[in-house]
């Protein structure tokens, strides 16, 4: 299934629960104008056919203590298949990495890694991430200031 097989229905299902994910049936079946029984089918078709993939809390990192934000750019001495897949495999297990990109640019990977603090992401960066496979070199860029910081999709 793809975006053309999505009709305004559907669509407005995955506007609402990308919003709230944890709205009952009912009321999801009332913003979207169908009854229940229709509304949930649909909902487990969206689920099965893996657009919907699944439901978390957003937790706020900053009252945790996690506002140091940097991206670091990554190259690696080696781009083959089987080096990325390596490097790919390592990088999930570090959990202060919260995302990581492959990109097509002067460096390989843009990775978002989150600490408490300047000398905690030092010790990431000195211990984990440079030790990840076939790192040659990183740049480190801090953000000061998220001005937007979206997980959910725009409205489909």
């Amino acid at each position: 299934m793809d975006f053309s097989e999505l009709d305004r229905f559907d669509r407005e299902i995955l506007n609402v629960v990308g919003e709230d994910g944890r709205i009952s049936i009912a009321d999801l079946a009332r913003r979207i104008g169908l009854s229940k029984s229709p509304t949930q089918t649909r909902l487990r078709r969206l689920e099965r056919e893996g657009i919907i993939t699944g439901y978390r809390a957003l937790i706020d990192p900053i009252r945790l203590g996690l506002d140091h934000v940097a991206f670091v750019e990554v190259k690696l001495e080696d781009t083959r298949e089987a080096a990325l897949s390596k490097f790919n495999a390592a990088v999930t297990r570090i959990p202060e990495i919260e995302q990581a990109h492959l990109m097509a640019s002067h460096f390989d990977y843009l990775l978002k890694v989150r600490t408490r603090s300047m000398s905690a992401y030092r010790q990431v960066l000195g211990e984990k991430i440079s030790s990840l496979p076939h790192v040659s070199a990183t740049s480190t860029y801090v953000a000061m200031q998220a001005v937007k910081e979206d997980a959910a999709l725009a409205p489909v």
